[in-house]
């Protein structure tokens, strides 16, 4: 971050009394705690939306989470010298949640289940968002992946990369094709029994161990800056995947998060079901090939390997963790 952004603190009414960098910030302590000077690239809407439910959050009193520092005049943002916006939030010191401690990863779990009971808005709140489409997002994501195969197979000469992703693609291929139609077909059905909402719900939209700190009055949520409305199920999936991936797909730990969250707030059957099929999708191949495709192909690292070869090792696990956790799906489903 350009240290000049130093110099907008000035528009905010607090005494600055030291900064530091931070991990692409600026910290700041100040006369009323500690606070965090970051880069802002959302639109206007995006960061109202974004004030509004930390402030629902905090009335809600269930979660520590982080808050929008208006300046004097009023603005969540600001803009620099070098054209950028940057927002001032509150922060506290602290280490990021343990995901080796399988303590620190229930807690996770259970704090976003109290976070999601904060984050409802009425559903006739003037400006609020469309909501997201997962089945949308992954019909994307098959035509890339289509196109990377077609790439692949019409490529020359193949490095032992390109060879390895090659042979694994139609396996990984055609299993995002099948989860994607039969949550397509599911959720239209769905839809058309759906009675109206008299609230809409939003998700944290980045909710990892990056974003959990554990400071000295406990635990506190931070960077909310991808929050959007969609089922807050999102969220949940997003931490289950990240710990099972570390975890070798562990039954036990995937039964263990999933009562700690229950425990908070019991997951209603299509919630259920629509963690089933995030899961299901191989989305971590998607990231791998995604990153090759879009990367430089004449040096390809030898981490994209290491990926590739982790994801097919866990494949059988990952399969046996869906057919154990998620036995009831087809049941739900009819």
């Amino acid at each position: 971050m350009n240290d000049r952004a130093v110099e907008l603190l000035e528009q905010y009414d607090i005494e600055v009394q030291r900064t530091r960098k931070g991990r692409g910030a600026i910290i700041c302590d100040t006369n009323q705690g500690c606070m965090i000077l970051k880069e802002y690239s959302g639109n206007q809407d995006r960061i109202e939306l974004q004030d509004r439910l930390l402030k629902q959050i905090a009335q809600a009193g269930l979660v520590q989470a982080e808050s929008i520092i208006p300046t004097r005049d009023g603005e969540l943002s600001v803009k620099g010298a070098d054209g950028m916006n940057y927002i001032l939030k509150t922060w506290q010191d602290g280490r990021e949640c343990s995901i080796y401690e399988k303590s620190e990863c229930v807690e996770a779990v259970k704090l976003l289940a109290k976070l999601h009971g904060s984050m409802k808005l009425p559903s006739d709140t003037q400006g609020i968002p469309m909501a997201f489409s997962p089945s949308k997002e992954y019909e994307k994501h098959n035509k890339e992946l289509k196109k990377v195969h077609k790439y692949l197979k019409q490529k020359g000469q193949k490095t032992w990369f390109e060879l390895n992703l090659l042979n694994t693609f139609d396996f990984f291929l055609k299993q995002a094709l099948s989860v994607t139609e039969e949550w397509k077909e599911y959720s239209e059905a769905q839809s058309h029994e759906a009675a109206p909402m008299e609230e809409v719900a939003f998700c944290h939209g980045d909710y990892q161990y990056h974003n959990i700190l554990r400071g000295e009055t406990g635990w506190f949520v931070v960077n909310f800056e991808k929050c959007l409305r969609d089922n807050p199920i999102r969220d949940l999936y997003l931490l289950l995947r990240k710990l099972l991936e570390k975890g070798n797909w562990s039954i036990a730990l995937g039964t263990d998060l999933l009562e700690a969250y229950e425990k908070e707030r019991p997951l209603p059957a299509m919630s259920r079901i629509d963690l089933y099929y995030r899961l299901a999708y191989p989305e971590k191949f998607w990231k791998i090939v995604n990153f090759y495709y879009n990367s430089g192909k004449a040096w390809i690292p030898g981490r994209n390997q290491e990926k590739l070869e982790k994801l097919i090792a866990q494949e059988k696990e990952k399969q046996a963790f869906l057919d154990e956790v998620f036995r009831n799906v087809e049941n739900l489903r009819g």
